[in-house]
């Protein structure tokens, strides 16, 4: 196949680029396109058959749910059983934005798409691009990370190229995406929400919009799902480059000591050993390739860089990724969830 690569500007996309990947999207086929958190692989939402295109392409399994995109609130009724009061409230907080609530599905929402499930997550991007691609298709679009499934999420364009280039229709280049984290996750349909996956729209900030919101445990938990999951990133692993991910997590002066302890064991093992290093601890490393995933003082910019730092460790040829922990306070969670789902839980600890 050949996938048609367009490029476009984010705050004003080219309505006739628009257009030619609406088609696309109308007649059955996949493209990939950025949003506020990182790029989807789109396909209609309400056609079973594009639906398992999705799969096929990102080799993700089927047990694995999707996310519904919508550019309108008005498009929700049709989609869900009924709308919580406390759903409701959220999104009046925070749609458009990076934050995905789980209704009860209509029966035109496919089975392929909430695995089976009788629930549907539903999301309304930020990003214009993504906007304007879904009002223009005129149907909603179920969108994963556009990256192969296990993979780290696809936060530019050329990520996206890396991984699907030929595999799918087109890819619509926005530039970097904002987040750089997939959406918050939240289960609406029970008396209390509750976070199945958190992101960009942390716990705090959801409570103070809707009062207690609780965590499922197994965010942080090594221990996979058994049954399937209600959202995406629940159940396999995520997140990980080739190279061996290990966390060190403590005072932030022992993790150093201990990060160049291990430095110089791996690579007497003929090893090539790249630390995720901050702009705070950059200078305290020898390893092979040392990279600044962004500032500890600005934990946005951690989420914004995490993805795309992983990849770098790969293109760099890195055995071995020695990662320095981080707070899991607001944001920090999320970027807590993707790193360890990323070094499949092996975490030290000083």
């Amino acid at each position: 196949m050949n996938t048609i690569i367009k490029t476009l500007n984010s705050e004003n996309p080219d309505e006739w680029i628009i257009k030619e990947a609406a088609q696309i999207i109308q007649s059955g086929g996949l493209v990939a396109f950025p949003t506020e958190t990182v790029y989807g692989l789109g396909a209609n939402a309400l056609d079973e058959t594009s639906v398992k295109k999705i799969f096929e392409a990102k080799g993700r399994p089927s047990d694995n749910p999707l996310i519904v995109h919508i550019a309108s609130k008005e498009e929700l009724p049709k989609l869900v059983e009924y709308i919580p009061k406390k759903a409701q409230i959220l999104m009046d907080a925070f749609w458009p934005g990076p934050l995905t609530l789980i209704f009860p599905k209509s029966n035109i929402i496919p089975y392929s798409i909430t695995a089976g499930l009788s629930t549907v997550a539903i999301r309304l991007p930020q990003n214009k691009i993504a906007r304007a691609l879904i009002e223009t298709a005129g149907v909603p679009i179920a969108a994963p990370s556009a990256n192969t499934s296990g993979k780290p999420s696809p936060t530019k364009a050329s990520h996206v190229i890396e991984d699907l280039n030929g595999k799918i229709e087109m890819i619509l280049d926005g530039g970097p995406v904002l987040v750089g984290l997939e959406s918050t996750v939240v289960d609406v349909t029970g008396d209390i929400p509750v976070i199945l996956r958190p992101g960009g729209i942390t716990k705090e900030m959801l409570e103070e919009a809707v009062g207690e919101v609780l965590v499922d445990p197994a965010i942080l938990s090594q221990k996979a799902l058994t049954s399937t999951p209600k959202a995406p990133g629940m159940k396999y692993k995520h997140y990980a480059p080739k190279a061996k991910v290990t966390i060190v997590e403590g005072e932030l002066s022992k993790v150093i000591t201990v990060i160049n302890k291990l430095t110089k064991e791996k690579q007497a093992q003929h090893l090539k050993v790249g630390i995720m290093a901050t702009e705070q601890t950059k200078d305290s490393y020898a390893g092979d390739c040392i990279i600044v995933v962004g500032d500890r003082s600005n934990p946005e910019t951690i989420a914004a860089n995490l993805f795309d730092t992983l990849r770098a460790f790969d293109e760099a040829g890195m055995d071995v990724v020695l990662a320095e922990a981080f707070s899991y306070e607001e944001i920090g969670f999320a970027i807590m969830n993707r790193l360890q789902k990323a070094a499949g839980y092996d975490i030290i600890e000083v």
